[in-house]
């Protein structure tokens, strides 16, 4: 089988080297850090991001961005806000038609894109899949079981590219909704803050499981808004990662969310972070797109609010319990 790369050699993007390799394919890790590559060539361990994980022999990292013109598959898991100029410097050096699987879970704050319309700008004849589901980093590095969803534009490219990285413990379910795929991922790591807030300020397992719910009806809204189908968020890409995300500290987004809720800033909550939290730029990007779209997502607009400081916590949370009454559905 022909080499495959992977672009961003932070946690998950390790996490899909190592994956890849667990397949039997010889791949190329881009990353921007010399230090990671470094580490990776020495000590076969990305210490910066993914510490105590040895990584398989057949991982080459790089910060060459020859390196990569050669390959037809690629995954692309640079943070969402850094996507477009992240594609922009690679362009010369990748081939104008390989298949870019998208790995980054967010809306270009920016314009309000998805990542699969940023690709298309970036790399205009590029094949565009989507992995997305619940999937921690350094589980899947560690070969721990983890089923994804990988949305591609037909089953036939969906099959070659699942028969490419399924493995014993990493089994990707196919789809060909790419919307819903990628709105599932962008809104769950929205949502996660929102309920690490309410650990962080003691609400409670009812509140939590409150805003996982109404938080999975905003999610849909918004899905279908963008053409989706709604029951591609009830999947591994919707449900599925809104549950790991807002079930645990060793989600970046609930952890940040427990920080504003013991009553931290935004601003101390995110310095000195060395892996992005997708969520604090995806949240105004949502409540803008959502908006745009005449969407009801509360949540999510609180979210926004508390991050901008425009309303702290106690505000925020009186603002969604007092919303007029209305049925459910």
């Amino acid at each position: 089988m022909r080499p495959v790369g992977v672009i961003g050699g932070g946690a998950w993007g390790t996490a899909l080297a190592q994956v890849c390799a667990r397949a039997g394919l010889e791949t190329v890790l881009w990353a921007r850090e010399g230090e990671v590559v470094s580490a990776i060539a020495t000590r076969r361990e990305n210490a910066r991001f993914l510490p105590g994980v040895r990584l398989d022999d057949r991982i080459m990292a790089t910060t060459e961005p020859r390196d990569l013109s050669e390959l037809d598959l690629l995954f692309a898991v640079s943070p969402a806000q850094h996507f477009r100029a992240t594609l922009t410097l690679l362009r010369p050096s990748l081939r104008p038609e390989a298949t870019v699987v998208i790995c980054a879970k967010g809306i270009e704050s920016s314009s309000l894109k998805l990542m699969s319309e940023v690709l298309s700008d970036a790399l205009p004849h590029a094949r565009p899949a989507v992995l997305s589901g619940p999937s921690f980093a350094e589980e899947v590095a560690r070969g721990l079981p983890t089923a994804v969803t990988l949305a591609a534009p037909t089953d036939a490219d969906g099959q070659r590219i699942a028969r490419v990285i399924a493995g014993p413990n990493f089994r990707p379910y196919l789809s060909t909704d790419m919307i819903g795929a990628q709105a599932g991922g962008s809104v769950k790591n929205v949502l996660a803050i929102a309920c690490g807030v309410a650990e962080g300020r003691s609400l409670g397992a009812s509140a939590k499981a409150a805003l996982i719910t109404r938080g999975f009806a905003e999610m849909t809204r918004l899905a279908v808004a963008l053409g989706a189908a709604p029951e591609t968020l009830a999947g591994l890409c919707g449900l599925g990662d809104l549950v790991l995300t807002c079930g645990s500290p060793q989600s970046r987004n609930m952890s940040l969310g427990l920080a504003l809720g013991h009553g931290q800033s935004a601003w101390d909550a995110l310095a000195g972070r060395l892996t992005v939290a997708e969520g604090a730029e995806s949240a105004p990007a949502v409540a803008a797109l959502a908006d745009r779209l005449g969407v009801e997502a509360p949540i999510c607009e609180a979210v926004a609010a508390i991050l901008d400081g425009s309303l702290d916590v106690d505000a925020a949370m009186a603002r969604l319990l007092s919303r007029p009454l209305r049925t459910e559905a």
